[in-house]
């Protein structure tokens, strides 16, 4: 059975005294479901106090983003052995915002998977079209070669470590949302697209979440498609209310 997950990703939003607050808002709503895993990602500068501020909940912390290398001469980066010292153990790859405005290349996300895998860190793989991509139907092009170059040179015995977040880039942000059955075909997809390069079995094990203007309102419809395991939330998770009611859509 797959995991079901909904991860927070807060992007470059709230400093301490309001991850403080959003993180009480978060721990009193929530009411530990065994069948869904709850993950939150703070910026950088409050890692370490939701790690402490999380230590005894089940609820997951996670990294935004990470360095490719090790160590070195790479002022304002931060490397996979510095958030596995602190306690985090799971990182957010190849976010539309990473490759779209850092210019983050296929290349360099391969770099950082190998980078988070060698320190046991659980990766969170992002990937999705842009709207141009969408309109000229080269969706399905555009995600698998994001895929296959980011992803497919991954040992099958790493693979538990992978959970990919599928995100329409046209939907993130705008309002707008990819239908259900827009997001299950492409979901689908990429399951399918990765049993044909490591089998069904594998395939089958691996969290697909959906990115892309999940609410409340629509989360329940979105993760009862047979290939939608979770959702990798943006706006909605910095509202404690409407992310513990999207964590319990389930």
């Amino acid at each position: 059975m797959r995991d079901k997950i909904v991860a927070g990703n807060w992007k470059m939003n709230n400093d301490l005294a309001q991850t403080e607050d959003l993180l009480s808002n978060i721990k009193k709503l929530y009411k530990e479901n065994r069948e869904v895993r709850v993950i939150v990602a703070p910026a950088f500068t409050n890692l370490h106090h939701a790690f402490e501020s999380l230590r005894d909940s089940p609820i997951d912390v996670a990294a935004q983003n990470m360095n490719e290398h090790k160590e070195g001469a790479y002022t304002g980066e931060v490397s996979a052995q510095m958030l596995s010292s602190i306690g985090i153990k799971i990182v957010i790859l190849g976010h539309s915002e990473r490759r779209a405005i850092f210019n983050e290349t296929d290349a360099l996300l391969a770099k950082k998977v190998d980078a988070a895998l060698e320190n046991d860190m659980e990766v969170i793989f992002c990937c999705g079209e842009e709207l141009s991509e969408r309109k000229g139907e080269k969706h399905f092009e555009v995600v698998k070669s994001q895929l296959e170059n980011g992803l497919f040179h991954v040992a099958e015995g790493q693979w538990s470590k992978i959970v990919i977040a599928y995100e329409p880039v046209w939907a993130i942000g705008t309002g707008e949302t990819a239908s259900p059955e827009q997001a299950q075909e492409m979901h689908a997809f990429i399951r399918k697209t990765i049993a044909e390069k490591f089998g069904s079995e594998l395939a089958n094990k691996v969290a697909i979440l959906y990115g892309g203007s999940v609410k409340p309102a629509n989360a329940q419809e979105i993760f009862a498609k047979e290939d939608v395991d979770g959702g990798l939330i943006g706006g909605a998770s910095l509202k404690a209310e409407d992310f513990i009611a999207i964590a319990e859509a389930f």
